[in-house]
């Protein structure tokens, strides 16, 4: 294969990577790295095409190779460390990072992108240390900037904050990222004093700005509205089908595993208090968002593969082969909880493989999570593409919600709802109700869970959120922002009936 050649294929291979078609991209790359096995980024890309597709071994050792091939390529260094980042390996993605940044000295980016890893982890003296690098490299570097008022806001230096994001915003800075991120960040400062208009009008500014690097956001919806449609079909069974399903793969043909929970409902109901809560309980080892269900299980479900008992039994161990992999502790006799909202619109699958499984769904006023969705920035994809107006995260609501609205009149399993309000107001009460439905007892140290949550990095938006006392200023937040919900106040209506805000 000529040069011209291998270009063409490269092109297609990366078009069916970027373009969803993770199994043709890994097929091709597959190639084409026998082909050219000196290229280091399409090494790169075969490792990245390989974790889409649930193959993190493969993608380990692709990347391996990638940087073996090109070691002083500080841009792959730093592609590396952020695909690591995206698969829950902060400790390689660090390693890559610090790579990048050594074989780069006036490089901004991987020294930002450390300062961003241990912000999330809350070292704020190892992400200012990063800041003050990258000062001296370029005082006026507008990442750098970004990320000094970031640490001023999570350490509660409002007013310092403030005053470098709009200095920043005042000069309109030219990296798309900081554009919207600076306004997010703002938003929430203006919220937090109560300038609410002020707040919603930089969200506005914010969302615009997302939605316009999309070459095509229809896509994304469309996308979006077909697996709506799958998901509201595969509600539609009778309500004896988990029986069904028990007595066609029952218990004596489940191949032993640890003992299993869901913790899901809408995003910003409140599921990172409750599994921190329930995570800080030594016999439950609970997993903040983990990837095993969207690479492991989905795709090998949705298979055209009969579901016989050999096959349900390898969905399984592999999905709970993948959470066991993000653990940091070997979970042997602990309960194992996935908390994921967004999987909760796939529930019957869930049910299918696991129809022993304990489901929890956290509820919180419709019109509190709707505008808490509203300020959350999120990286785009089908799901956080609905986040970008008011009207969108109404739909999604709607679309989750009606999926346990049905599943919760499915028989014979076991679920029980939690609210947010409850927790909030008496954290060890609900906790204590949420604890012996999994068939545990209380104990003190999940009154002080904030303790481990700070020794932890944890992947919900709200990371930062829950090192922090609990409080109850979020509880009833929506009414600052009547006026903006009232389009959506009507769709949301009957889900604050159904669940008791009405």
């Amino acid at each position: 294969m000529n040069r011209a050649n291998f270009d063409e294929k490269l092109k297609q291979a990366r078009k069916f990577l970027y373009g969803g078609k993770s199994l043709r991209a890994l097929t091709s790359f597959e190639k084409l790295v026998r082909q050219y096995p000196c290229d280091g980024k399409t090494w790169f890309d075969y490792g990245f095409a390989a974790l889409k597709t649930g193959r993190t071994d493969l993608a380990e050792r692709a990347w391996t190779r990638a940087e073996k091939i090109d070691p002083n390529n500080s841009e792959l260094l730093l592609q590396i460390g952020h695909q690591y980042n995206g698969c829950r390996r902060p400790d390689k993605a660090m390693s890559y990072f610090e790579r990048a940044a050594a074989v780069n000295p006036i490089g901004i980016n991987p020294r930002i992108s450390l300062g961003l890893l241990f912000e999330q982890m809350q070292q704020f003296d190892a992400a200012r240390a990063k800041v003050e690098e990258c000062r001296t490299i370029d005082s006026r570097d507008e990442q750098m900037r970004y990320l000094s008022a970031l640490l001023n806001f999570r350490t509660d230096r409002l007013e310092d904050a403030e005053r470098e994001l709009r200095d920043l915003l005042g000069r309109e800075p030219e990296h798309s990222y900081v554009r919207y991120a600076a306004r997010h960040v703002l938003a929430e400062i203006l919220d937090r004093t109560e300038r609410y208009d002020e707040a919603m009008r930089f969200l506005a500014e914010a969302k615009q700005i997302m939605r316009a690097l999309l070459p095509d956001p229809e896509a994304f919806i469309r996308t979006y509205n077909q697996s709506v449609k799958a998901n509201h079909e595969d509600i539609k069974k009778p309500k004896d089908i988990v029986r069904k399903w028990k007595s066609s793969f029952p218990e004596s043909k489940r191949q032993p595993i640890p003992r299993l929970a869901f913790l899901g409902g809408h995003p910003r109901s409140g599921t990172t208090l409750l599994e921190r809560v329930l995570d800080a309980h030594p016999g439950i080892a609970a997993l903040d968002e983990p990837l095993s269900f969207s690479f492991r299980l989905f795709p090998a479900y949705s298979s055209p593969m009969p579901l016989t008992i050999p096959r349900l039994n390898v969905l399984r161990r592999s999905y709970v082969g993948g959470l066991v992999s993000d653990l940091a502790s070997d979970p042997a006799g602990r309960l194992l909880v996935d908390k994921n909202p967004s999987p909760t619109a796939f529930l019957p699958i869930w049910l299918r493989v696991f129809p022993e499984l304990r489901v929890i769904i956290a509820l919180r006023d419709p019109r509190d999570v709707v505008i808490s969705c509203y300020f959350q920035n999120l990286p785009l994809n089908v799901i956080s593409i609905n986040f970008l107006s008011l009207e969108r995260i109404a739909q999604h609501y709607v679309d989750l919600m009606t999926v346990w609205l049905a599943v919760r009149e499915w028989e014979d399993f076991a679920w029980i709802e939690t609210r947010y309000e409850d927790t909030v107001a008496d954290l060890e009460k609900e906790g204590r109700r949420v604890t012996d439905f999994l068939g545990l007892t209380w104990t003190d140290a999940q009154a002080r869970f904030q303790e481990k949550s700070s020794r932890k990095k944890l992947y919900s938006p709200t990371y930062h959120d829950v090192t922090r006392p609990v409080h109850s200023r979020s509880v009833a937040r929506w009414r600052s922002y009547e006026k903006h919900l009232a389009p959506v106040l009507s769709l949301l209506e009957p889900f604050c009936r159904a669940f008791g805000y009405a």
